[in-house]
């Protein structure tokens, strides 16, 4: 009885396989048609596929979320940031215009002023704000429309020595890594997929965050956290939702989700700089650990639906919320397997920008 079950599973599969080929097949002979037409490929993915629906609903209430967060401010607050830095570019420019940023000051005091009264913006990004904007006021010009918000920024700040504003390239500290030190960390960082069975200190992880943090992100939003477990039980779990797991999830000692956060935009224009700037920070991320003696191996996450409502309920993620990657964690066992990975070259890679 159970052969006979397990044949006529075999069939279906064969059978499902079979139609979605012909699909497949089907669609790739009048996509062609259609795809040279941006309406056309939307009423497309509007009646014959789902694929981009949850980006919809993501990109969506990522907005309502954004204008949500300019009045409930929290530990951060992404108008505020990306105001301040947009400050600090105006700071450093050559030649710096006796007025700049008049058309956002007010917005960015106003915004600062509900930071202030929340109690909860974390204070280094309370300092760097207030730094800036007091630094903006002692170099701007005194005009009419800057000249209100200065009243108000000085009504609710607190200023203190100021040191959290731009500064010379001088200033740096010295580099101590030569180029073929730096290839060294490169070769090192590969990725690995067997691990010992030994805990994984969390404070190690958590270091390595803080080196990540040092990425840069567009506008400085740093639109992204990372879900971090250090129990094996619940990282082999997670992990193991994602495609390419199957075989060795079971050894993760150590997790890590990047997630990015769609509510840092107010528009639909930059919904992939959370994919940008995570990835930039997961580098990062992933090399600062090998520094520290831990492995690592970036997991890929596909955008399909069933294992996004598995992730999302895993995670416990709101709507404006998507996993941009996997990275697994832990000390390599050294006799563990590494793919040669062949890289391509720069014959291949670079190609010159024609006048």
């Amino acid at each position: 009885m159970s052969g006979r079950k397990d044949l006529v599973i075999t069939k279906l599969k064969k059978l499902k396989s079979k139609l979605l080929n012909f699909k497949s097949s089907l669609e790739l002979k009048f996509i062609p048609v259609i795809m040279g037409s941006g309406f056309l490929s939307s009423l497309y993915f509007t009646f014959f596929s789902t694929s981009f629906y949850r980006e919809h609903k993501s990109v969506l209430s990522g907005r309502v979320n954004y204008e949500r967060s300019l009045s409930t401010i929290k530990e951060s607050c992404i108008l505020l940031r990306r105001n301040i830095h947009r400050l600090e570019k105006g700071l450093i420019m050559q030649p710096r215009r006796d007025v700049f940023a008049s058309g956002y000051i007010d917005e960015t005091v106003n915004c600062y002023s509900v930071a202030i009264k929340s109690n909860e913006l974390c204070e280094s990004e309370k300092k760097w704000a207030t730094d800036v904007l007091a630094e903006y006021f002692n170099v701007v010009a005194d005009v009419d429309d800057v000249r209100a918000s200065r009243v108000k920024f000085n009504n609710v700040a607190k200023i203190g020595s100021i040191t959290s504003i731009p500064y010379k390239y001088c200033e740096l500290p010295e580099a101590e890594t030569s180029y073929e030190q730096l290839i060294v960390a490169f070769k090192r960082r590969r990725s690995v997929r067997w691990y010992q069975d030994k805990v994984v200190p969390r404070e190690l992880i958590e270091k390595a965050i803080s080196a990540a943090s040092l990425a840069p992100s567009a506008c400085n939003r740093q639109p992204y956290n990372f879900r971090l477990t250090t129990n094996v039980d619940l990282a082999s779990k997670v992990a193991s939702i994602a495609m390419g797991t199957g075989g060795w999830s079971h050894s993760i000692p150590a997790l890590i989700v990047v997630v990015g956060s769609l509510s840092a935009y107010p528009k639909e224009r930059d919904r992939h700089v959370i994919y940008i700037d995570g990835a930039l920070a997961a580098m990062q991320l992933m090399l600062a650990l090998d520094s520290l003696g831990l492995s690592s191996c970036p997991i890929n996450w596909p955008d399909i639906e069933n294992l996004e409502r598995k992730m999302g309920k895993a995670l416990d993620l709101a709507d404006y919320e998507r996993p941009i990657m996997l990275i697994s964690i832990g000390y390599a066992d050294e006799t563990g397997g590494i793919p040669f990975s062949d890289k391509k070259t720069n014959k291949v890679l670079v190609k010159d920008i024609i006048e």
